[in-house]
This record gives C-alpha cells, structure tokens and sequence, in this order.
C-alpha cells in the first residue's frame, strides 16, 4: 500500500503550497501536541489526554485524523486489549518541525531567564539551533530563497 495514497484525496487549501498542504493535515493546537506527546513517548489514548488534558471528542477525532492521514498507525497493545498509538515514518519526519518550534519559542515566548522544558541529546547536550542551509551548507533565510512555481 502507498503510504501516502490517501495524501492525495485531500481537499487542499492551496493545493501548489507545501506549508498549507501541511497544515490541512497537522495545522491545529491539538494534532501537533499530540505529535509532540508520540515523541515522547505518550502511546494510549489515556497518555494523551493527561499530557494533553484536551477533551475526549477532540481527542478522538484528531487521533483519528491523524491515523486517516498517516501520521500515526495503530497497533495492539503489548496486553492485547488495547490500541496504542505508534508514530509512522511520515510522523517521525515532523521532528524537524517540532525542534523549530520549540527553538522559536525557546527564543520568543518566555522571558529571559523563565523556566522551560529543554529537549536534549542522548548524553544530556543542548541540540544545536536549527538554520537552513543551501546545496552547499550556506546558510539560507527569507532573503536569499525564493518560491517558484506557485500556481
């Protein structure tokens, strides 16, 4: 099965737009902490909501959402009398995106000093500022790139 065969029956909201095309998908405030819980590790429904604290239905439909559209699978718990929810390879590939995040909002949403959760490396190391890079390891940013074949 093509993992991303049900990408493609979408209703886009500007179908030539990578950034919108990836927010019809994950771009709300309970899809992407959801994501954010799976990487650390939250498996159950009942992980979800605690870490979450977002509201049953909510919780259902975008769990669901979010295995419609291949982001998380289901498979059956180690007991076998639950689900729990595993992240796919097409999951894991928003790591990238959830560092940006929180490295935005390390920077942006708290005050110098302020207290705040800190994502690190296997031997406990910060993990180094995200920066955008050329074919050639330049660094880019919005005044050196371009979009091109927008519709």
């Amino acid at each position: 099965m093509n993992p991303t065969a049900h990408i493609h029956e979408a209703a886009w909201t500007d179908p030539t737009c990578p950034v919108a095309r990836t927010l019809d998908i994950v771009g709300d405030r309970w899809s992407l902490l959801i994501i954010r819980d799976a990487m650390d590790g939250a498996r159950s429904f009942t992980d979800f909501q605690q870490r979450t604290g977002v509201a049953r239905n909510i919780l259902t439909d975008r769990l669901r959402r979010l295995v419609d559209r291949g982001v998380l699978r289901q498979e059956p718990a180690a007991s076998g009398r639950r689900q729990v929810y595993v992240l796919t390879d097409v999951g894991r590939d928003l790591f990238t995106v959830i560092v940006a995040m929180r490295q935005w909002g390390e920077r942006h949403m708290f005050a110098p000093g302020e207290a705040h959760s800190v994502l690190v490396d296997g031997a406990g190391r910060a993990i180094a500022p995200l920066r955008p890079v050329d074919a050639n390891g330049d660094g880019i940013d919005i005044d050196t790139t371009t979009v091109i074949g927008r519709g």
